[in-house]
């Protein structure tokens, strides 16, 4: 007669209670995952064997095991709150030291590193200066100042010029629009970043034949007109073919003359009414930063003022082989260790059996409260249950002890 069973219950009832207390105390904890108490009987070892009547001396926590199953997904109004959707974590820096979590809480510090609630360095791919990524997983810092202005280089022009239209018998002069069919406007940039109007005037000349006049801020170039179309009876451009060299003649002190090679390839000559179907050019302005976002796949673009936008870098995620084999660290934090194995090599989101991402929003703990509460009172009950296996040993010793 003893006390073993009992008390080893008694144990493993408090060790669970333990477990089951710590999943409702982060049931509101992004990223945080709900763990269980796996238990696993206990019998004492004899050199000869037990035989088949052995009777087991109590029970043991076996194990500890964490549940990354996924949680529920809420929407923020933050944009650098990341969720995953699917499988994956987050790979941050620590002091040098790597660790991975699901919580999404990112910021950015005062060197414009993105970090967690820690301060931990969010760990991804960067890209330089012209945008493109560079297949190296390091801190991600966004560049927080303003883009440099972008000189327009190309343009392009597509419209339909109506067949029908007869040869002006006035010579061409921007002031007379008797002198011609149809105007394509464009805004343009010079080396300073300045904008300027670029328009540009079509005139019949002959059958199946067009000249190009152009203006910069309504002064007529001196080198009119810029080009000369041929087009077919059908209606498509015979001549010119591929993009036209035409010289900007902006300020001495914008930079003066400027080259830029436009595309006129789509313009036609149908039977219906002029209409313009694309002006177009990669000019821009000087621009301030205005903000961030982040795609399903991590990349992170920077939105600036003068309406374009410029990819930085991207978030990745790595995988195990065997997740449960981490080692919590706290702060929704794990280390890999030899039983989860090595993370595998970082990739994009969405790729092989990683999740996709989800900007502006936040995956909560995958504690079920109401699933909790119903532990917590089998729990309780096992607990007492075992407190009187104890007293009813008691009660059978003191029986013994009052024979005479």
């Amino acid at each position: 007669m003893g006390f073993q069973q009992g008390l080893s219950g008694l144990s493993a009832a408090a060790r669970n209670l333990d477990v089951i207390g710590n999943n409702v105390a982060n049931a509101n904890t992004v990223g945080a995952k709900a763990s269980r108490a796996e238990f696993a009987d206990v019998y004492a070892n004899s050199l000869n064997g037990a035989g088949n009547n052995a009777v087991g001396i109590g029970v043991t926590v076996a194990a500890v095991a964490q549940q990354f199953t996924q949680g529920d997904i809420v929407t923020t109004d933050n944009p650098l709150d990341v969720a995953i959707n699917g499988s994956g974590f987050f790979e941050v820096s620590i002091d040098g030291t790597r660790a991975y979590t699901r919580n999404g809480q990112f910021k950015l510090d005062a060197e414009g590193y993105i970090t967690t609630t820690d301060g931990a360095r969010l760990q991804g791919f960067m890209a330089d200066s012209s945008g493109m990524l560079t297949q190296i997983n390091t801190d991600l810092r966004l560049k927080v100042d303003g883009v440099a202005p972008q000189a327009t280089g190309k343009g392009k022009i597509g419209l339909n010029l109506d067949a029908s239209t007869e040869v002006p018998t006035t010579a061409f002069d921007i002031t007379d629009p008797t002198s011609y069919a149809g105007i394509a406007s464009m805004a343009v940039y010079s080396p300073q970043g300045q904008q300027h109007t670029l328009a540009t005037y079509f005139r019949k000349t002959g059958d199946n034949a067009w000249e190009v006049n152009a203006s910069l801020d309504g002064v007529a170039f001196a080198s009119n007109p810029v080009a000369t179309l041929s087009f077919d009876t059908s209606g498509k451009l015979v001549s010119p073919i591929g993009a036209q060299s035409l010289t900007l003649p902006f300020a001495a002190s914008e930079g003066g003359d400027t080259a830029i090679s436009v595309d006129l390839g789509s313009i036609t000559q149908y039977g219906s009414p002029f209409v313009i179907a694309e002006t177009s050019q990669d000019g821009f302005a000087p621009g301030d930063l205005t903000g961030f976002s982040i795609g399903a796949d991590g990349r992170i673009e920077a939105r600036y003022s003068n309406g374009t936008t410029q990819i930085q870098g991207q978030l990745t995620l790595v995988n195990f082989r065997n997740p449960q084999g981490l080692a919590p660290l706290g702060g929704t934090a794990w280390a890999a260790t030899a039983e989860s194995g090595a993370p595998l090599s970082p990739q994009v989101p969405g790729t092989g059996n990683l999740g996709a991402l989800q900007s502006g929003a936040l995956e909560q703990s995958n504690v079920d409260l109401t699933a909790e509460l119903v532990n917590m009172i089998t729990a309780q009950r096992v607990y007492q249950a075992n407190a009187q296996t104890i007293r009813t040993q008691d009660q059978m010793m003191q029986t013994i002890v009052n024979l005479r």
